[in-house]
């Protein structure tokens, strides 16, 4: 992904400032997305027996053997290793615009902030490519929570709020988390 590699001409000293910021936002957001997962997981993220999301509602639904997790949710967008693309949420017609107001907020910041590469709908990268761009949404969207819904021949990128842990007995708690 060019946008995130240096240069091979000259560049000025604000193009260059630019890219150093840009640099520190991607670091920024995978120690975010790797801190987020250690957390979560105490949970049981990632070893659920289903996942749903209700996009009417925009609750994602994690089935446990013993519980469920339910989570107010984004989608931030889709990556495709097959052509090769991430698709931000805000420029798919199959997401109801309720679900991709973080997408959007991110698409603003990347055109308010000089980086108008990172907010064409649709974006032509390879799987670390789309690592980075999630990266560097997480870190400007501050999300708490972050799951990889896979899919067939796409993966949803989601994010989510605090998590509502319901046992089989009814009873209730709620896991939050503030990552700065």
């Amino acid at each position: 992904m060019g946008m995130f590699k240096r240069a091979n001409k000259a560049e000025s000293a604000a193009q260059a400032e630019e890219r150093a910021d840009l640099s520190v936002l991607v670091l920024q957001g995978e120690d975010m997305i790797e801190q987020l997962g250690r957390a979560h997981m105490s949970w049981g993220l990632g070893s659920a027996d289903r996942w749903d999301l209700d996009q009417t509602t925009g609750i994602i639904t994690w089935t446990f053997p013993d519980r469920t997790a339910t989570a107010p949710a984004q989608i931030l967008g889709s990556f495709s290793p097959g052509s090769g693309s991430w698709l931000w949420a805000w420029a798919n017609q199959s997401i109801l615009p309720d679900m991709s107001r973080d997408s959007r907020n991110f698409c603003d910041w990347a055109e308010a902030n000089g980086h108008p590469a990172l907010a064409q709908p649709k974006v032509n990268v390879d799987e670390q490519g789309a690592s980075t761009l999630v990266a560097v949404a997480v870190r400007i969207t501050r999300a708490i929570g972050y799951y990889k819904g896979p899919g067939g021949n796409s993966s949803a990128i989601i994010t989510f709020g605090p998590v509502t842990l319901t046992k089989a007995d009814g009873s209730v708690s709620t896991f939050n988390i503030n990552i700065n």
